[in-house]
């Protein structure tokens, strides 16, 4: 997988390209917000590594930019313990998972190749469909009544797993395993994010919703009727 780094801390950033190119992974690094936005642009990676405190520009406007641009790398960001805001707009504005510091090199290496899977779930369709909601499994490729829906790849994850069973309710704990493939620290709060995100993009122009929360339950995908 080609990786590319964007770290300002230049001894952290050594140490993270070497454990992942231990593990056979392509790396490249800048250190600053700059630098890293014009190469995430020019010369597209499968994953970025971003730092939110960088120089130039931070982390949550390089991000901001990268998905303007519809920059379809897979984003993990880098916030320090205490900084659970941060996360929060940093998944908000796109990224696909987070990693606070300090992190051991295994975490970090495990949460990498998480994000290089492409499915969440094995399964033998390579199409879904939900009323006029269509999902080509084998090419990512998302429409709404025939309209193109862009989505990240960790959103594509969240929704592969509702359109695999179109109808059964899945609880926030339930969607966060099967698609972090792991307890996540704020779960609930993440699979909100991304079920509002999903919303905005897949639900809010087009009727009727797809997307339904059940309160007290979780959420679930199917056609109102």
């Amino acid at each position: 997988m080609r990786i590319l780094v964007i770290e300002d801390e230049r001894q952290l950033a050594g140490h993270i390209t070497r454990a992942l190119a231990r593990r056979g992974h392509c790396l490249a690094t800048q250190y600053d917000g700059v630098a890293g936005l014009q190469s995430a642009l020019s010369d597209p990676p499968d994953l970025i590594l971003l730092d939110l405190n960088l120089p130039g520009l931070d982390g949550l406007t390089v991000l901001g930019r990268l998905r303007e641009a519809q920059c379809a790398a897979r984003v993990l960001i880098l916030t320090a313990r205490g900084e659970v805001e941060h996360r929060v707009k940093g998944l908000q504005a796109g990224a696909d998972d987070y990693l606070g510091k300090p992190f051991s090199m295994d975490e970090l290496v495990a949460r990498v190749e998480a994000l290089g899977r492409r499915g969440v779930t094995s399964t033998p369709a390579d199409w879904l469909k939900v009323g006029d909601l269509h999902m080509d499994v084998r090419h990512r490729r998302i429409t709404r009544g025939g309209k193109q829906v862009l989505l990240s790849p960790r959103e594509f994850d969240v929704l592969q797993v509702l359109m695999q069973e179109p109808g059964r309710p899945f609880s926030r704990t339930e969607l966060c395993e099967r698609v972090w493939q792991r307890d996540h620290e704020y779960d609930t709060r993440t699979v909100e994010i991304f079920i509002t995100r999903l919303r905005k993009k897949v639900d809010s122009s087009a009727a009727p919703p797809l997307i339904q929360t059940l309160r007290g339950v979780g959420y679930a995908i199917r056609v109102a009727g």
